[in-house]
């Protein structure tokens, strides 16, 4: 019987997700996507592999399910900026002794959706990495990330445990500059779960990042879970006038956020 809870279905589900979340940026809000019978066919997946996937597209606002009608994109959220372009964010480390475990290590071509993210072509070559990252041996996040294969020619699965970061800008002189990232809140698969050693549906904080060198190009598209009872983010805020509940128009200049293991 196959294990769901293993690292190479929680692994395949996080295709079938990117699958999906091909079609809903490719789609308008309100916009039909196929069915989950039509999909299922399409990717060669199991029906409960890919309703577990739409199931969290939906949890996360991404897919809205109408009974008798089918599944359709979801209104666009209202997104708040913490940190303006103009001003550098200030972002410690978070406490604790942060290690690395390879879950998959391979080359792929970039497709639409991520070619787009790193601006590449969608035949570009990449390199794939799902990695479980913990804190004082605590698993804490799982990562999924895209590499531009022609910016680290030889990187290893070693090297990826022991930080990438350090390794771009040791071995390959690259200084990673800005990142534009995104948070939501979502629920943990069964198998994601698992890998973290949570209970399933345990809330998750979804980050959505790319960066990018200090000459503009984007090094690294990475989609990242972390756990909701370990991870929290802080910010600070200028707020609006007196009786003004909004923050004020500009904020978002003297914001700054940083992520917390507690």
């Amino acid at each position: 019987m196959h294990d769901n809870r293993s690292p190479r279905a929680v692994l395949k589900r996080e295709r079938v997700r990117a699958h999906l979340l091909a079609l809903v940026e490719d789609r308008r809000p309100g916009d039909a996507i196929p069915s989950e019978r039509t999909l299922s066919a399409q990717l060669g997946v199991s029906r409960p592999t890919l309703r577990a996937a739409v199931d969290e597209l939906v949890a996360t606002g991404r897919l809205v399910r109408e009974h008798g009608r089918g599944m359709f994109v979801a209104p666009a959220k209202i997104t708040q900026e913490l940190v303006a372009e103009s001003r550098p964010a200030t972002a410690p480390h978070a406490p604790g002794s942060w290690t690395s475990r390879v879950l998959e290590f391979r080359a792929v071509t970039a497709g639409a959706r991520v070619g787009r993210k790193l601006n590449v072509s969608p035949a570009a070559e990449l390199v794939y990495v799902a990695r479980l990252r913990l804190v004082d041996g605590a698993a804490i996040a799982l990562e999924y990330l895209h590499i531009p294969a022609d910016l680290v020619p030889g990187l290893t699965p070693e090297q990826m445990e022991t930080g990438f970061y350090a390794y771009l800008h040791k071995e390959r002189r690259v200084t990673t500059a800005r990142a534009v990232q995104s948070i939501e809140p979502t629920v943990l698969s069964e198998g994601e779960a698992q890998l973290l050693g949570v209970p399933e549906l345990s809330p998750a904080l979804l980050f959505d990042r790319v960066t990018s060198d200090s000459a503009g190009r984007p090094v690294e598209y990475v989609r990242s879970l972390y756990r909701g009872d370990r991870y929290r983010i802080v910010s600070r805020l200028a707020l609006g006038p007196a009786g003004d509940d909004r923050p004020a128009p500009d904020a978002s200049r003297s914001a700054s956020w940083w992520g917390t293991v507690e």
